[in-house]
């Protein structure tokens, strides 16, 4: 029997074990050998990426280093360099780009593209070409898994279908069969919470969630993303507002040694001081700032378990970019952490929230009258001042006080989900491709 669906509009690209396999194509020594991709030079901490060949052995993503060892013991372990894989990300953009534009960047390692009838009706044939393209310009370390389906997730979960190095065409006329074993927790934008949801709806598996009506899965969701995802789900684009930025902030898992209170400082106001570079580089003012800090969550045997402690702080002012109106908030908040907390944190986290653009705020009659408004115009200035220097001479050209390197570096330049740093982000000189950084242990 003939197919009939119409061709795919989405292809979406997911390259496999992302920053391991980046790390065995800069270095040949590492290829087909079992390699973890670690945050720090410790064997206390986790492993961000794991190579396939770890995989295939049993080690998995986010644990811990010395677990892994257990399990592999001729594990090599090199430690993450954040501002190599953006360059790399770069480069593959562009080659991909020879072949087919693209739509949207969702992480590091995925991007979809829109593909036109004519496109789709060769999807199949485009997704090889993407590859050779891939090969030719780089190595058959860096392979990637292609989905293609009548909406991005459909071809989002066609790409993780056939992980790693596979293709697959999904079309909204396969469903729900191609799918009846999929778990619901293994579909984009259900987590372990909505599947709790679902599963005290009755709904259990993937024909279960397939027969949902728009309205019911508004219903369990709690708002209209319920309704796209089912409308995705049957093949029809869901229309979105674009997303308005809401914060700006980094957070860090502190090595041991940096678990007192003036290294959670010293760590704290340098993930401000990122935070509020990238702020003033949209041209946006805050009004409030956080600072979270939490202890490490502690495993005794797999039945007993004691939780994180938490410690949560907030303060407000006035639509502020300056690096003096964020340090005294952080001050302020940092004191009050000292006198509170019984605990050592083992990661910080600092944010800033409410944020406009300039055209969009209300002066401030008082300010104006005292003289605040000036004083913190002289502040502004100086902090744009000061980001010029940083962005000619690097980032460690100055600072409002003096700072520790933190191990593992990269403060503020971490990789995230949705959020790629810019070269700005990065302090200091960047290394070159094939100086691979390898663990100590």
């Amino acid at each position: 029997m003939t197919d009939t669906s119409p061709p795919p509009e989405r292809l979406y690209l997911d390259f496999d074990s992302f920053f391991a396999s980046a790390e065995q194509h800069f270095n040949p020594v590492l290829r087909s050998k079992p390699v973890g991709v670690i945050a720090l030079d410790s064997p206390h901490t986790g492993c961000i990426a794991v190579s396939r060949e770890a995989k295939l052995l049993g080690v998995k993503n986010n644990m811990p280093a010395r677990e892994a060892r257990h399990i592999i013991p001729d594990m090599t372990f090199v430690v993450a360099r954040p501002d190599v894989y953006v360059r790399l990300h770069k480069r593959i953009l562009a080659v991909i780009e020879t072949v087919v534009p693209i739509q949207h960047v969702r992480s590091i390692d995925e991007v979809v593209c829109a593909l036109l009838p004519s496109e789709g009706r060769q999807a199949l044939a485009l997704a090889a070409q993407i590859k050779t393209a891939l090969l030719d310009a780089f190595s058959s370390m860096l392979t990637c898994s292609i989905g293609l389906g009548p909406t991005e997730l459909l071809a989002k979960v066609a790409a993780e279908r056939h992980k790693p190095n596979g293709t697959l065409l999904l079309n909204a006329s396969m469903l729900p069969d191609a799918l009846h074993d999929l778990k619901l927790g293994k579909l984009p934008g259900i987590g372990a919470g909505m599947v709790t949801r679902l599963e005290a709806a009755g709904v259990s598996d993937f024909a279960a969630l397939w027969a949902l009506a728009p309205k019911q899965a508004r219903a369990l969701w709690g708002n209209v993303e319920g309704e796209r995802f089912i409308q995705e789900l049957h093949g029809t684009h869901a229309t979105r507002a674009q997303t308005r930025k809401r914060m700006f902030g980094h957070s860090r898992v502190l090595p041991r040694e940096w678990r007192t209170p003036d290294k959670v400082e010293d760590c704290a106001r340098q993930l401000l001081a990122g935070a509020a570079r990238r702020l003033r580089r949209t041209d946006l003012r805050a009004s409030k700032l956080t600072l979270s800090l939490r202890s490490q969550r502690l495993r005794s045997t797999p039945a007993k378990s004691t939780e994180a402690q938490r410690w949560h702080w907030e303060a407000h002012f006035q639509p502020s970019r300056d690096d003096r109106s964020f340090a005294r908030a952080l001050s302020e908040g940092l004191a009050q952490a000292r006198a509170q907390i019984r605990f050592a944190p083992h990661a910080v986290s600092v944010m800033l929230h409410g944020l406009d653009a300039e055209d969009a705020l209300t002066g401030d009659l008082f300010a104006t009258m005292s003289g605040d408004a000036g004083e913190r115009d002289r502040w502004e200035n100086l902090s744009n001042v000061m980001d010029t220097l940083r962005a000619r001479f690097g980032g460690k050209a100055l600072s409002l006080g003096a700072h520790d390197d933190v191990p593992g570096g990269y403060v503020g330049g971490k990789i995230a989900f949705g959020r790629i740093p810019e070269a700005d982000d990065f302090k200091g000189p960047t290394g070159e491709d094939t100086d691979t950084h390898f663990a100590s242990f």
